[in-house]
């Protein structure tokens, strides 16, 4: 990694406290939008917990099904119909 992005990312890192802070300050704030206290409070649960699991949009088991697929093309490429 180039230095400046290390540096960039040590920075960044470093006023780490100060923006829990403030995200905690505008999810607490009653005169804060809606949307702002939300958009606040799902930040600091991503840093705190990671982003959820986000599902594969397809009907029934059409995620289960397209892993499968990826698996036979991958281990068996003759056999991929």
């Amino acid at each position: 990694m180039a230095k400046t992005l290390v540096e960039i990312r040590s920075l960044a890192r470093s006023h780490t406290r100060t923006a829990i802070r403030v995200l905690a300050g505008i999810m607490r704030c009653k005169d804060a939008t809606p949307a702002a206290r939300v958009s606040a409070a799902n930040a600091i649960l991503d840093r705190g917990w990671g982003k959820a699991t986000q599902p594969l949009e397809n009907s029934g088991d059409g995620a289960i099904e397209f892993i499968h697929r990826i698996e036979r093309v991958i281990v068996h490429p003759k056999d991929s119909s």
